[in-house]
């Protein structure tokens, strides 16, 4: 009887072990005087999906320290500090960037801190533009009537594109601002442009880049009501299927059919890219999902589950494997309902870069190898 009890607890304190969560108690004592009246502390990480302002959080001050005590699950986490924006962030002490903080959490512990900057005590830095001559802005407010508002649009068009008659593939591409211009991005660039200004005339491709929108760019590449608003993810995808694509066919020489179109992008832009193509296979043939969001929108493993992709439809997946604690399991529990619907497994590559986080320097070394997989299919 007595076995067969520690048989039957044993699931139990298991599954009690992977809920579990332990006490963290984040200490600030060391802080820089404030050159603006914004004083307020928060944490800003992959635990919050890097909101700059979460009263969840805001660090309270005490006469000795500033400090939030929180309880979290046991991993790995990245992190900063800001004053509520990203304009406010902390920094070195002479303003430059500074490495995300990381910790890893296995028990109830405190992390102590010190600041040696924030970045808008500092005169902005000089930031220089880096797109190439091959990219250029169509619009600066390209309508989108499904959300009443209004978005940059860049476009990439291959080296000979002016002296030639060919028309090309096209990829349509999540958060704009970080895919040419180092100008422009807010952590870095991926260096689209600059892969593709490499690659000879027979392998080019025309890139439409779409700006994420600010303040709203969690909801609008989420399908999926959450904790973060109500999801615009059905509104900004029907706005690239009815009226970006049609506007770019219209206007430049593409290949217009489903073989050629790709849709593709990281994080939350990887988890709209997912959906983009679960809803409209008929449009997109291929997509390009990195470091995919998945946790914020559970409802899309069913949603997939749900539709059907014709047999040659193609994805390709792609994460680091020390983003967060979830990615990989995420991103491999697509792929094999995917794979279910009896998809090639070469359609639909599941790869994992060893020792890469979750950032743009990541996906600049993913994309040459998504870019070689997807024009082999063409």
């Amino acid at each position: 009887m007595v076995e067969k009890l520690c048989i039957l607890l044993f699931p139990i304190l298991c599954s009690t072990c992977l809920f579990a969560q332990v006490k963290v108690t984040f200490e600030i004592k060391n802080v820089p005087a404030f050159k603006s009246a914004t004083k307020t502390l928060y944490l800003a990480g992959d635990f919050n999906n890097w909101n700059a302002a979460s009263y969840k959080w805001q660090m309270g001050q005490n006469r000795i320290a500033c400090q939030l005590i929180i309880d979290m699950p046991p991993g790995k986490y990245a992190f900063k500090v800001t004053r509520g924006s990203w304009e406010t962030v902390e920094c070195s002490t002479t303003g430059n960037d500074i490495p995300n903080r990381e910790i890893s959490i296995v028990h109830d512990t405190t992390v102590e801190m010190s600041i040696a900057g924030w970045k808008d005590n500092f005169p902005p830095q000089d930031k220089k533009h880096t797109a190439s001559p091959n990219v250029n802005i169509i619009s600066e407010k390209f309508a989108i009537p499904q959300l009443g508002r209004q978005r940059r649009i860049w476009i990439y068009l291959p080296s000979d594109y002016a002296t030639s008659h060919k028309k090309y593939p096209v990829i349509y591409m999540h958060d704009g601002q970080n895919l040419f211009d180092d100008y422009t991005s807010g952590y870095g660039e991926w260096g689209i442009d600059e892969i593709l200004d490499k690659l000879p005339e027979k392998e080019e491709s025309i890139v439409v880049g779409i700006d994420h929108g600010g303040e709203y760019r969690i909801t609008e590449y989420d399908p999926y009501d959450s904790k973060y608003g109500k999801g615009r993810g059905d509104d900004y995808v029907d706005f690239l299927v009815n009226n970006l694509k049609p506007y770019i066919d219209k206007n430049y020489r593409t290949k217009k059919d489903v073989k050629h179109t790709t849709i593709a992008g990281s994080s939350m832009g990887g988890l709209i890219s997912m959906y983009a193509i679960l809803k409209y296979p008929n449009i997109f043939g291929n997509a390009g999902v990195f470091s995919p969001a998945f946790w914020i929108a559970p409802d899309i493993y069913q949603f997939a589950q749900q539709k059907s992709l014709p047999a040659n439809a193609r994805i390709y997946f792609v994460c680091g494997d020390i983003e967060d604690k979830t990615m990989v399991a995420d991103m491999k529990k697509m792929a094999d309902i995917i794979q279910a619907k009896g998809i090639d497994e070469n359609n639909i590559p599941t790869v994992i870069m060893q020792g890469e986080k979750h950032n743009e320097k990541q996906w600049n070394k993913d994309f040459p190898a998504f870019y070689s997989w997807l024009i082999r299919g063409y």
